[in-house]
């Protein structure tokens, strides 16, 4: 496998995350104001890296995070098996006492190996890892030398592990922000991370947009 770096980001902030309400992989709501705003901060600190091409998941929030970069003619391709985990019907309400005890309940039996045990009527953590396991296959197999990767919360989590060699017990000890970045060099074996969930983008264009005002 050629050599090649990846960036790893995570969409930016839509009303569900303001609102703790669970989006998952069946809800396609936009980005919000915050949320362009990272996207376009994230543009600003890293438009000079030398991305070949964009990968995003199939919804909305993660083409709109990448928008900036394949607004300058970078071609976007969307795979699917980036998408956020399928929370099952929980997805689009609020986090309430029983989906917290549910969603408790999931992580713990994850974190003790019981992969096999999902969110409801959702995807278990195995299918989840299967999906993001052929996601990574893919990026590692591209020609390109650079890539700009867009994904989700949960689905990085998991994505993480695979890259390391973790076990999926290890999701918890992931924490992926809004455009929160992972730098990662494959040396067509082995995954090697630079930097993790790296959010300077926001405190940098946070100070250059007040020196202006």
């Amino acid at each position: 496998m050629h050599p090649k770096k990846l960036y790893f980001i995570r969409h930016g902030e839509t009303e569900y995350n303001r609102l703790n309400i669970v989006q998952g992989r069946g809800v396609n709501s936009p980005l919000n104001e915050t949320g362009h705003w990272q996207a376009e901060a994230f543009f600003h600190t890293y438009r000079h890296i030398p991305v070949e091409a964009v990968i995003a998941s199939s919804l909305l929030r993660t083409h709109q995070t990448v928008a900036p970069f394949t607004q300058q003619q970078l071609p976007l391709t969307i795979l699917n098996d980036l998408d956020e985990m399928h929370w099952g019907s929980f997805e689009g309400k609020p986090a309430s006492p029983e989906l917290k005890e549910i969603y408790q309940k999931a992580t713990q039996e994850w974190s003790l190996g019981n992969y096999d045990f999902s969110f409801g009527d959702g995807e278990s953590a195995r299918q989840l890892a299967d999906r993001l396991s052929r996601a990574l296959e893919y990026l590692c197999n591209r020609p390109e030398d650079t890539l700009l990767v867009c994904s989700h919360g949960r689905a990085l989590r998991c994505l993480l592990c695979l890259a390391k060699g973790l076990p999926l017990s290890e999701m918890a000890s992931f924490h992926p922000k809004n455009t929160g970045l992972f730098v990662a060099y494959f040396d067509g074996s082995d995954f090697h991370f630079e930097l993790e969930n790296d959010t300077q983008h926001l405190t940098l264009y946070a100070r250059l947009t007040q020196a202006f005002q």
